[in-house]
């Protein structure tokens, strides 16, 4: 089970099959590949989630951008995460 407080760190390469089409001319990484991060990063630090409850996207995430994401176990059960890139807050919720 995590602590109170978890950092996980990941990057999504610029290669990635999913990229080719979004955007043209602008590369973005697709929420669905953020949200499976934060799932398998969760994982890995001995959380099992079984759904996310919650997600906001908050900004556009670059192929090859180091993305932090932060767990914090909550006092109702929950675990929220916050995904940065930088100062820049990309990715919140809870699961």
């Amino acid at each position: 089970m995590m602590g109170s407080m978890a950092v996980a760190r990941f990057v999504v390469p610029a290669d990635h099959p999913a990229l080719p089409g979004h955007f043209p001319g602008r590369p973005v990484v697709p929420g669905v590949l953020l949200l499976d991060a934060v799932l398998q990063a969760a994982c890995a630090l001995g959380e099992a989630p079984k759904r996310i409850l919650r997600a906001k996207f908050a900004a556009p995430v670059a192929p090859g951008a180091e993305v932090d994401i932060r767990f914090e176990t909550r006092s109702n059960g929950r675990t929220g995460f916050n995904c940065r890139c930088g100062d820049t807050t990309v990715l919140l919720g809870e699961f």
